[in-house]
């Protein structure tokens, strides 16, 4: 890498990115080399050069060049193990050889004509003026090929020095652009620790709105990405403090629920963060077994920041200076249902978010360890395969400052989880099911498949979940008494 006059801090960064992107350099020469025998540019640019300054391996490699879509097919075809052109129209081939996978695309601009959700895509034809329409900085950093040399026309490496989020021109030019990059600006902050400049803020406040001609598809692959970073908390208050969550996520705004001298309850909004930190700090290692839910889980950590948005709609002022909010584990999973298929989250992860939203007071109800054996299983059976995932939002929804009280529901819940243990270890709970499968209930009842099946299945279910295992003689008993019964009701 060469640079003009580089400062030391500046030549420190320069080596450490040299030595990290060591393993790679013989494919980024080898690469730059074709396109210069072939007439053209190539820089490696973005993700990957930012992120060999910050010790990050990519896992992917960028690069803009000169040549067209065409051109860079005929170069990539005879080097590359297999291509791919599915971004044809976008300007970038795709291609990948031996462990590498490389994405190279036109010197470019996308830009939104103000109205429609897709964006335009206009070709440029030098590497200055690709950097300058690109998000960050940071990101307009490159290294011009095969010789390595450094380029950063808009300062990057000093904003990257200083943790910090500038637009290569001005923000307002830049977000007109493509309005998803103020989302990316609150992922960056969550992913990479960074803060935006003041000028960068004010332009996503005041272009908040404009984040509405983005598709909902790309607005939830940002927020996912948001959330999956290592700390989503700074990133989600860059969302709603701009008011970009009232655009795409207005639930989460809305936990900002007004707190008078008269009614007092818990800040519900810090507290969604918090639980949100405290499921996180639970997740169990990314190699991890399925039982510790290993981290980073869209589907809790969607549900830890979701599980209160019923409750400013529940909201009821008591007489006594409280407020309550009934049923809002009810309102909330309704909520969140209607807004993650507004992000066209997949039905898996709607139906899972939700459900544990709707769950996350269960535990509540146990108390000091009161519950049958019987109200044991059905929170097990309730929870299903999101019966870990249950585990870890409960524990995380404590967030009191009283440590006695803090250490009471610990310990309560060590407790159902023991009881839990031990009567899956008794009842294989994971799967449980009546002691008499659908033949056996026909033979009992001499009656064909159907309806009325059906119904005597889910009776003998009821009763396994009630009374345990009680062997088969006597669920066929049980199975005859409820026959009789329902025949005296039904007049035959």
């Amino acid at each position: 890498m060469s640079s003009a006059d580089p400062s030391a801090p500046r030549l420190d960064l320069l080596r450490r990115a040299t030595a990290h992107l060591a393993p790679v350099v013989p494919l980024l020469t080898e690469l730059g080399s074709l396109f210069e025998q072939a007439g053209h540019e190539l820089a490696l640019v973005g993700g990957p050069v930012r992120d060999a300054f910050l010790g990050r391996t990519s896992p992917d490699l960028d690069f803009t060049t000169s040549a067209s879509p065409e051109e860079i097919l005929a170069v990539v075809k005879p080097w590359a193990d297999t291509h791919w052109d599915i971004g044809r129209d976008f300007g970038t081939i795709g291609a990948r050889r031996g462990d590498h996978t490389v994405e190279i695309t036109t010197y470019r601009a996308d830009a939104y004509d103000g109205q429609t959700r897709k964006p335009v895509v206009a070709f440029g034809d030098n590497l200055e003026d690709d950097l300058v329409r690109r998000d960050f900085t940071v990101n307009a950093m490159a290294l011009r090929l095969p010789g390595m040399e450094f380029v950063d026309p808009y300062a990057g490496l000093p904003d990257l020095a200083a943790k910090v989020l500038r637009t290569p021109g001005p923000p307002e030019v830049s977000f007109g652009d493509d309005p998803l990059r103020m989302m990316r600006a609150c992922r960056f902050v969550a992913q990479l620790g960074f803060e935006v400049a003041p000028q960068v803020r004010s332009a996503m406040k005041a272009m908040a709105a404009s984040i509405q001609i983005v598709s909902a598809e790309r607005v939830r692959d940002e927020l996912t990405k948001l959330l999956m970073a290592p700390a989503p908390r700074p990133g989600l208050r860059l969302l709603v403090d701009t008011g970009l969550a009232e655009q795409v996520l207005p639930e989460l705004p809305a936990l900002q629920l007004e707190i008078d001298e008269h009614h007092r309850h818990k800040d519900v909004y810090e507290h969604s963060l918090t639980v949100l930190d405290q499921a996180i700090a639970l997740e169990g290692p990314a190699d991890g077994p399925a039982e510790s839910v290993p981290g980073p889980d869209l589907v809790l950590r969607l549900a830890a920041l979701l599980h209160d948005i019923g409750k400013p709609a529940t909201r009821r002022f008591e007489s006594g200076g409280g407020v309550s909010f009934h049923h809002h584990e009810v309102v909330g999973a309704k909520l969140a249902t209607k807004r993650l298929k507004a992000l066209r989250y997949d039905k898996d992860t709607v139906k899972a978010v939700a459900r544990l939203i709707e769950l996350h007071l269960r535990f509540h109800g146990y108390g000091g360890g009161q519950w049958t054996d019987s109200a044991v299983r059905r929170y097990v059976t309730d929870a299903g395969p999101l019966l870990q995932r249950l585990h870890r939002l409960t524990r995380s929804d404590s967030t009191t400052r009283n440590a006695r009280k803090a250490a009471l529901l610990s310990r309560t819940y060590d407790d159902l989880e023991t009881r839990i243990e031990r009567l899956q270890e008794e009842e294989e709970l994971a799967a449980v099911r009546p002691e008499l499968n659908g033949n056996e209930i026909a033979e009992v009842l001499g009656i064909p498949p159907g309806p009325v099946l059906g119904q005597a299945y889910k009776h003998l279910l009821e009763v396994r979940l009630d009374r345990g295992l009680i062997g088969k003689e006597a669920a066929a008993q049980e199975l005859r008494t409820w026959w009789a019964t329902r025949s005296a009701t039904n007049g035959s």
